[in-house]
């Protein structure tokens, strides 16, 4: 009897199982053993199913079904056929985990799960008409004043840049541009420089300002552009009638001329009815022409502006909208590609529901923009704007009867698509959810 030496047998046996292992890895059972999901999380009341197809029959054993069941069995341990899909039905909130094991003891896999308190709120749709006071004074930009000698602004001398927010001078909180035309008369007249404190990258800083003469306007002037609100319109995203909040856009409110969002100093949105559209083309991204309606009712507040849009508290509920009842909400692990639909307006306040594809999804473990690219495939909605236009950002997107995401941005060379971002990031911004196209805006200068 022929006897292979110690070291040939070892060699054999780890040839045999590298090519057991690429077999095996080429096979739908492997495939879809490692694409099981290892975590799953479940808003409490809704089900799951489950496949894992292979033809053996395991126990399933959950650690608290208090909070999970198996197939509708209440006991802790249920024999599943892996053949056939098995549902998970989450009862409240809490975390578990689900053990598949093989002979009831061999532990074939785990799932661990997080049951989320049930979420539902209203989507929107409806035209909005965003007025958003920066804090404090925003600088967007330097002048320079009639007879300086080296050419540079009191602001720039001041060290103060383009993106600060002028909060302080001498001491008096600003909220407007009036407020430090005001400060700036007062100065030079009295020949004293200005103690300005501002902000920068969210960090304070003081310094000193030193008001320079004009002697061809006769006024004093600190060589600097301001701003201190925006206004443009958008899209209601949903609200929340028992939170009384809402969340709109879908992306950030950026300066048009630093490019940096702005930050927050108060806030309205109110009605707005879309009176026009200018159809998209290629390279030229089309917009909704809008006026803003009865301004004097407030319909909410504007406390946040987040990469993933405004976000404040509602004042009065929303007239028009295509659905009076909360509906469920989706994770972002739950959207998928295919058939879906957005509401929005295209021509007065009417909120219409339009059919369009979600054709790619980028699931996120983190808050991130550009969550889903979809395209517009409704004739209605094509025939009316070419697809995207600005003032869409925020237009609620469905899908099986959830609300899963919003409209942000449009692609430049081809309007009928654009981008989303998951609606799981925009409750988080609005308070509600906790989990471990550029917008034409019209802003108030002032020159000083």
């Amino acid at each position: 009897m022929i006897s292979l030496p110690q070291w040939k047998r070892q060699q054999w046996v780890g040839i045999l199982l590298v090519l057991m292992l690429v077999l095996g890895s080429t096979t739908s059972f492997f495939r879809q053993f490692t694409s099981f999901p290892t975590e799953l999380r479940l808003f409490s009341g809704n089900r799951e199913q489950l496949r894992l197809t292979i033809p053996a029959t395991v126990t399933a054993d959950v650690a608290d079904p208090d909070i999970l069941t198996v197939n509708g069995a209440d006991q802790a341990s249920v024999p599943v056929d892996l053949h056939h899909p098995f549902t998970l039905f989450s009862k409240k909130r809490g975390h578990t985990r689900l053990t598949l094991r093989l002979f009831g003891t061999l532990p074939l896999k785990t799932l661990n799960v997080r049951v989320l308190p049930d979420i539902r709120v209203i989507p929107g749709g409806q035209s909005i008409g965003v007025k958003l006071r920066s804090q404090g004074v925003l600088v967007v930009g330097h002048h320079r004043v009639p007879g300086s000698e080296d050419g540079k602004s009191p602001g720039e001398r001041a060290d103060i840049r383009a993106g600060d927010y002028i909060l302080e001078m001498n001491g008096r909180a600003i909220r407007d541009v009036n407020q430090v035309a005001e400060a700036v008369r007062e100065a030079g007249e009295k020949r004293l420089p200005i103690d300005v404190l501002i902000m920068r990258d969210g960090q304070k800083k003081r310094t000193r300002l030193h008001p320079a003469y004009d002697p061809k306007e006769k006024v004093y002037r600190i060589g600097l552009y301001i701003r201190d609100s925006a206004a443009g319109v958008g899209t209601l995203t949903f609200y929340d009638p028992e939170r009384k909040v809402y969340g709109a856009l879908g992306h950030v409110i950026s300066d048009m001329d630093t490019g940096k969002p702005i930050s927050v100093g108060g806030g309205k949105i109110v009605r707005s009815n879309v009176n026009s559209i200018r159809k998209g083309t290629s390279g030229e991204p089309g917009e909704k022409r809008a006026i803003f309606f009865q301004e004097h009712q407030v319909l909410g507040t504007i406390t946040k502006n987040t990469p993933f849009g405004i976000f404040g508290n509602i004042l009065k509920r929303p007239e028009n909208g295509f659905l009076s009842e909360p509906v469920p909400v989706a994770l972002n692990e739950q959207v998928k590609e295919g058939p879906a639909e957005i509401l929005t307006v295209v021509e007065g306040e009417k909120v219409e529901r339009f059919d369009i594809e979600i054709v790619h999804v980028n699931h996120q473990r983190g808050p991130a923009t550009k969550g889903m690219i979809v395209k517009v495939t409704d004739p209605r909605l094509l025939s009316k704007t070419g697809g995207i236009v600005q003032g869409m950002s925020g237009s609620p997107i469905l899908q099986d009867g959830k609300l899963v995401g919003a409209v942000t941005h449009v692609f430049v060379n081809d309007p009928t698509t654009g981008y989303g971002t998951f609606i799981e990031w925009m409750l988080q911004d609005a308070g509600i959810f906790t989990n471990g196209a550029r917008q034409e805006s019209l802003f108030l200068y002032g020159n000083l």
